[in-house]
């Protein structure tokens, strides 16, 4: 059930165009992984409703998902399949660090074992850990938010109690953000069967991360040293951040994250900051088949939620 939506103060009415009632919640107000929220309102959105004179909704857009929300007020300014649940891949690191992230102190180190590195999917993006080396639990963050390394991943996982009891736990933490779409299997985002997320949970999970100073400043390096071989410095693999591959660094960019599987195809949490506003976009495995689509819908994501921001209210009101 696709639809665009947003509310216009001018007009004073409901814009969005739907093929069937579907229902579009907020996403929850300073949202706080350790306070329980239980199910969050929602209000039904009325099919094939009139859009206001003079508001066009997001266009052009081939995502099978997407939401743009204010992060300040949790306000969704527009989506279409907010719900729908997805293989989200990289982008679930995002739960994996504001559940894990505010445990560990930055410059406690580990000393890397087989055991820390079993069970690594094959064919896992990585940044290079090495078993017998000790990192930096800084080092480790930085090679989960600019290489979506999985091995880093199974490190910190390990250092948190196991794989399982952390699947667990990021799950326990999703429904404690009232995010009721996500099924955790595997906390590094690597496909398994029944993993998914949605459009809006994931961007719940940004909007609690970007709360934590650490995972704000992590999820916006672009570069940063890894102690491989010589120190090597790597690069965010999120092209919006960095700018690369053909594209410009997007104004205003301060993350979040990125990901792709073949199951899950391209999927991105984008947020930038301009005029005072902090959007975050979310888009779930655009169809077009364009070179860089994910990033360039999410960047007309947030051109229209910048333009938009200061006269669209929330889809739904409390």
């Amino acid at each position: 059930m696709a639809f665009d939506a947003c509310v216009s103060k001018k007009a004073g009415a409901m814009a969005l165009t739907a093929v069937a009632a579907v229902s579009l919640t907020s996403i929850p107000a300073h949202a706080h992984p350790n306070r329980p929220t239980g199910r969050h309102r929602t209000m039904a959105v009325p099919a094939r409703a009139a859009a206001p004179p003079g508001r066009r909704q997001p266009s052009g857009l081939s995502a099978l998902a997407w939401t743009v929300a204010d992060a300040d007020t949790g306000r969704v300014l527009a989506a279409r399949n907010p719900h729908r649940q997805l293989a989200p891949a990289s982008t679930l690191k995002t739960l994996f660090a504001v559940t894990v992230l505010p445990k560990f102190s930055a410059d406690r180190v580990r000393e890397v074992s087989s055991a820390d590195l079993a069970g690594l999917g094959a064919g896992s993006s990585v940044v290079g850990v090495r078993q017998g080396q000790s990192y930096q639990v800084a080092d480790l963050w930085h090679g989960v938010f600019l290489r979506s390394g999985n091995d880093a991943v199974h490190v910190l996982a390990s250092m948190n109690g196991g794989w399982s009891a952390t699947a667990r736990e990021m799950q326990q933490t999703a429904r404690k953000l009232g995010a009721h779409d996500t099924t955790v299997k595997s906390p590094d985002g690597y496909d398994e069967p029944g993993q998914v997320s949605s459009a809006y949970d994931l961007t719940v999970f940004a909007r609690a991360g970007l709360a934590n100073a650490d995972f704000a400043r992590y999820c916006s390096t672009a570069h940063a040293k890894f102690p491989a071989s010589g120190g090597a410095e790597i690069e965010n693999t999120n092209r919006m951040l960095v700018g690369s591959h053909g594209l410009s660094r997007y104004p205003g960019i301060i993350g979040v994250k990125n990901g792709y599987t073949s199951k899950a195809g391209n999927t991105l949490i984008a947020a930038a900051r301009r005029n005072g506003h902090t959007l975050i976009a979310t888009v779930l495995n655009p169809q077009s088949g364009e070179v860089n689509g994910v990033y360039k819908e999410a960047g007309a994501l947030l051109d229209w939620g910048f333009n938009s921001v200061d006269e669209a209210d929330p889809v739904n009101r409390s």
